[in-house]
């Protein structure tokens, strides 16, 4: 069970980090064109810039799983270090729980920003909903949820001063 749930996090968390990565280069290849067009052909093109914003966005809520699987995200350094095992676990599980409510309410908050903001159109680009903007949130939450439980079963502790 433990090794089908770790397969299953390390899809998920790949399958966030390929989002945050492509919300990365949709970014770069938005702000270049903006620049293209803005200071070459003198043509601004507003829409990108809301693009632009809204890949950034979702690409740290994609990104954020990642960190907290690899133990990067809440950390207790120096009463880690200072601990014994048994109260190293605890912690553990201490950091777990804070963070996991940390994440609940974000997914409570981001969902409950997401369905009012349908109603809503974004500055520059009236066709979309800031649905798609506030949605990151809950789903970004989500995958952070498998990341975190991930650490809590298989710590990685990948950050510099801590790594094991």
């Amino acid at each position: 069970m433990k090794q089908a749930f770790l397969r299953f996090e390390r899809r998920s968390t790949g399958l966030a980090m390929v989002g945050a990565c492509a919300m990365l280069a949709i970014a770069s290849t938005l702000g270049m064109f903006q620049i293209i067009t803005r200071f070459v052909l003198e043509q601004p093109a507003e829409w990108t810039e809301i693009l632009i914003r809204l890949s950034l966005i979702w690409m740290v809520f994609l990104g954020i799983p990642a960190a907290f699987r690899q133990g990067a995200m809440v950390s207790v350094d120096v009463l880690y270090r200072w601990s014994p095992p048994k109260i190293k676990r605890g912690l553990d599980w201490l950091v777990c729980l804070a963070a996991l409510t940390l994440i609940a309410v974000i997914i409570w908050w981001g969902w409950d920003y997401s369905l009012r903001g349908r109603v809503q159109s974004m500055a520059g680009l009236e066709s979309i909903s800031m649905f798609w903007g506030y949605v990151a949130m809950p789903v970004g939450g989500l995958f952070c949820v498998i990341g975190i439980i991930g650490n809590l079963i298989d710590p990685q502790r990948q950050e510099l001063e801590t790594a094991t």
